[in-house]
């Protein structure tokens, strides 16, 4: 087995993945409805954040290069990561690197390899997204301060304001913030580790990875030279990888989108985990099927008994999903069994 795929079925309310008009989403041409979603790139960002919170440590530093103009403007310019592994969020969460005044003129370039999809509804009739008004209300608090602006520009007297709210029934200790848009429902993410890439990093000097210095140090550091399918690489050391893994696998099951807003927080409570080499058998084995005895109903399955699959149940899937073997620590048994898979793989 090459690749691990695993997916994860989330149960979120009344939430926003991600602020975007109140609430991103897409249209299903299928059942002519709107549909939330988050980004795979959003879920990536929100499970490297877990990883590096598991493993205490601060994410590798970012470099923004500004540019300044002929006439005093400052412009933007590029921005990249450190390129270097050592960083394991680097490592898992690839990069690119075009530098303009790089001496050797060549781009670095790592694919990841996590390729996570969009986190989007198990189905079209079993996640919704709705919209509420709400307002900024502190007309409770007497010491709260307004500020008028004629059409000059000039901060208005207190007597000016009061003349100009005469016969007008309005507030300005509020502000009225209309259609707001919020998510509910089931929803699924899938992970394809790709474990020939997750701890080597190429040194083909053709297509490069890292530059000559990095290379240099990772070996002081203790990588090893090895080979694979796309050629010559460095492998992290034994006891770097054991520690990783450990965090990756926490990170694959305990991650929550961290970007929404404090008054829509939702648990997203992981209702179950299902993993396997074999990608049709994880679309199959978390998915949605139509009511026999109301075709107009839709039902979330979790497939307990499928070869080749393992299956992590919690108890909180029993409130929704007709299961057997829903388990008080479904996802500590989940990231055993996944550190097992991840620490089998013969990375030498």
């Amino acid at each position: 087995m090459n690749t691990l795929y695993v997916r994860t079925l989330k149960k979120a309310d009344h939430t926003v993945f991600c602020v975007a008009d109140g609430q991103k989403f897409y249209y299903d041409p299928m059942h002519g409805n709107r549909q939330p979603y988050s980004s795979g790139q959003q879920v990536k960002r929100s499970l490297i954040e877990c990883f590096c919170e598991h493993l205490d440590i601060p994410p590798s530093p970012t470099t923004f290069l500004f540019d300044v103009s002929k006439d005093k403007k400052i412009e933007e310019g590029e921005v990249y990561g450190t390129c270097d592994p050592s960083f394991p969020d680097q490592l898992f969460g690839g990069w690119m690197r075009a530098d303009k005044d790089a001496k050797t003129g060549r781009s670095l370039k790592r694919r990841s390899p996590l390729s996570i999809s969009a986190m989007r509804p198990l189905h079209p009739r079993l996640a919704n997204m709705n919209s509420e008004d709400i307002t900024f209300d502190r007309s409770h608090i007497s010491n709260s301060k307004v500020i008028v602006r004629g059409e000059n520009g000039k901060e208005l007297s207190k007597n000016e304001i009061v003349a100009l709210l005469d016969g007008k029934n309005r507030s300005l200790h509020r502000k009225w913030i209309p259609d707001n848009k919020r998510a509910s429902g089931f929803f699924v993410v899938d992970f394809a580790i790709d474990l020939r890439r997750l701890f080597s990093v190429s040194i083909n000097p053709f297509e490069p990875e890292m530059n000559p210095e990095t290379i240099a140090s990772l070996r002081k550091k203790g990588w090893k030279e090895s080979s694979n399918v796309f050629g010559p690489c460095l492998v992290a050391p034994k006891a770097l990888r054991k520690q990783w893994i450990q965090a990756l696998a926490q990170a694959i099951l305990d991650w929550r989108i961290t970007s929404n807003q404090a008054r829509t927080f939702s648990l997203m409570e992981t209702l179950a985990v299902t993993m396997s080499g074999n990608a049709h058998q994880i679309a199959a084995s978390i998915r949605a099927k139509r009511s026999k005895d109301d075709p107009g109903k839709v039902e979330p399955i979790i497939e307990e008994g499928l070869k080749g699959v393992d299956t992590f149940i919690t108890l909180n899937a029993g409130a929704y999903i007709l299961t057997k073997g829903e388990k008080a620590n479904a996802l500590e048994l989940a990231e055993n069994k996944l550190v097992q898979l991840l620490s089998a793989y013969p990375y030498e």
